[in-house]
C-alpha cells in the first residue's frame, strides 16, 4: 500500500472530533498524515475547524452534518469535506470501508463535498 502513496501526492487529512478515533489510528497505520481535532484543537467551533483545514490544505473528515450548512448555505470556502454516514455498519467494517474509499478516491474528494453512506460515495462539486 505504501507504493500507492508514493505514486500520488501525499494525503493530508483533518479528522473532526465527531469521528471515531480508531479511524485516526488506522489512517496513521497506513502512513497517511492525519491532524486530529480531538488531539490538537479540542472544542473549537466548526467554522474554525474549516479554517484550519483550509490553512493546511487538508481534506476534512467529519460525521457532523453542520459542515454541509457551512458550505452550502453560508458558502464558506473549503479544501474538501467528506461526511461519513455509516452508523448503521459495525465499527470495524465502517473503518475498512472508509480506508478503501480514501485510498481509491482521494484526488476526487479534494475541493468537493462528499458523503459516504452504506449505499456508496456521492461526490458533489461545490466550486
Amino acid at each position: 500500500m505504501k507504493l500507492f502513496f508514493r505514486k500520488h501526492r501525499e494525503m493530508n487529512l483533518i479528522v473532526d472530533e465527531s469521528v471515531d478515533f480508531a479511524l485516526v489510528r488506522e489512517l496513521r497505520n497506513k502512513g497517511i498524515t492525519v491532524l486530529s481535532i480531538t488531539e490538537d484543537y479540542q472544542g473549537v467551533k466548526d467554522s474554525e475547524v474549516l479554517k484550519i483545514s483550509n490553512d493546511k490544505h487538508c481534506l476534512l473528515i467529519t460525521e457532523d452534518k453542520d459542515f454541509g450548512e457551512l458550505v452550502y448555505r453560508l458558502k464558506l470556502e473549503h479544501f474538501g469535506i467528506m461526511l461519513i454516514r455509516l452508523s448503521d455498519i459495525p465499527r470495524l467494517k465502517r473503518i475498512e470501508i472508509f480506508i478503501e474509499i480514501i485510498e481509491s478516491h482521494f484526488e476526487k474528494l479534494e475541493n468537493n463535498f462528499s458523503v459516504l453512506t452504506s449505499r456508496g460515495l456521492r461526490i458533489k462539486t461545490t466550486r
